[in-house]
């Protein structure tokens, strides 16, 4: 039973870590986010197992946080409220051509962002030629050309 309790606690601030660190995060990767990842990753590890490293353990810990990620998926989906907290909504960056610096500055993304993500998806090299700009709840920025 400590193992499940653990789990879903480790779970729960992962999660909640996650959440606050924006989705920027998730979107853009660096060198650095991968160490942190591998860091945090084997401090979870230790935290989830204590001093037991049985299979038996493993496989009640693998168990309880999918059963966790399946709960919470139902939940979502009975409470909007619920999934916009741990899904988080669309952040507009850029609206009629007009960039929206608090959000900007707000989501943790700059202008060079929305510009890598423009001509990635679009081929369009500078601001002039975007009409908006959004922030997904994915982490990915999508962009709208002018005309």
């Amino acid at each position: 039973m400590d193992s499940v309790i653990r789990g879903i606690a480790v779970y729960f601030v992962l999660l909640t870590v996650t959440r606050l660190s924006g989705r920027r995060t998730l979107a853009q990767a660096t060198p650095f986010d991968f160490v942190l990842l591998l860091i945090i990753a084997e401090t979870t590890q230790q935290a989830l197992l204590g001093d037991d490293f049985s299979i038996t353990n493993a496989f009640i810990l693998i168990l309880t946080l999918f059963v966790t990620d399946v709960l919470l998926a139902y939940a979502k989906g009975w409470s909007p409220r619920l999934a916009l907290w741990l899904d988080g909504a669309p952040t507009v960056l850029i609206s009629c051509g007009k960039i929206d610096a608090h959000a900007m500055r707000r989501a943790r993304v700059s202008v060079e962002d929305v510009l890598e993500a423009a001509r990635q998806q679009q081929g369009l090299a500078t601001l002039a030629q975007i009409d908006a700009a959004v922030l997904e709840a994915s982490g990915a920025i999508s962009i709208i050309p002018k005309g």
